[in-house]
């Protein structure tokens, strides 16, 4: 089988896409090195759901310094062996702000990103799992965590446009986006093979747009 071509491949998508399950049984299958963001040891994220104006800046700017510190050591002891897989992009603390944060905090929070992004490398390849909102809420219900119960579908759809418009901006950076909607890649092995697939595919930059022609359970 094709060996996977890219050395760093950032895994994303908005919450209840399954990202973190998709890398960590990616890495396990190819030998990679999973970076794997660390959300469940923030005590901001309950705090947020609880009152989100209120907590957002120090959440947003909490998971800024925990995904820059991770990501900078994580690819300065692992670029030897590839490929490394992230299931976050840095620039998600952006987009998470641009949908959370006031304009005066927006603005702040910005400066501080654009100066810590030009001490990292970029993925050779965002692979994007799109899923419909509605379904991601269904998803995030089942996992049971009890901070996350209350989030709403027009989050959700808030975030998910705040990617897609990202994506749109950045035309010099390879992007998939993939609709994994009527996708199981946990329990179908056919689904995640699939999936695994795309990623020894070469790709210009831009966006590709993929939609498979699987329907659940098949």
């Amino acid at each position: 089988m094709e060996e996977i071509k890219y050395d760093f491949i950032a895994v994303e998508g908005i919450i209840g896409t399954g990202k973190t399950t998709f890398v960590e049984k990616l890495c396990a299958d190819i030998g990679g090195t999973p970076v794997l963001e660390q959300f469940s040891e923030n005590p901001f994220l309950p705090l947020f759901y609880e009152d989100p104006k209120r907590h957002a800046f120090t959440l947003e700017t909490s998971f800024l310094t925990d995904r820059y510190t991770q990501m900078k050591e994580k690819l300065s002891t692992t670029q030897l062996f590839p490929p490394c897989v992230s299931d976050y992009i840095l620039e998600k603390s952006s987009l998470f702000a641009q949908v959370n944060l006031t304009n005066q905090e927006l603005h702040l929070f910005r400066k501080i990103v654009s100066l810590m992004m030009d001490s990292l490398p970029k993925p050779d390849l965002v692979f994007y799992l799109y899923k419909e909102p509605a379904k991601a809420k269904e998803q995030i219900l089942m996992r049971g965590r009890p901070y996350e119960k209350n989030i709403e579908i027009s989050y959700l759809e808030s975030v998910q446009h705040a990617y897609m418009n990202f994506f749109k901006q950045n035309t010099l950076q390879k992007t998939v986006v993939v609709d994994t909607t009527n996708l199981d890649f946990v329990q179908n092995p056919s689904h995640y093979e699939y999936l695994q697939n795309l990623l020894r595919a070469n790709y210009k930059s831009g966006i590709t747009r993929i939609i498979p022609e699987f329907t659940h359970g098949n």
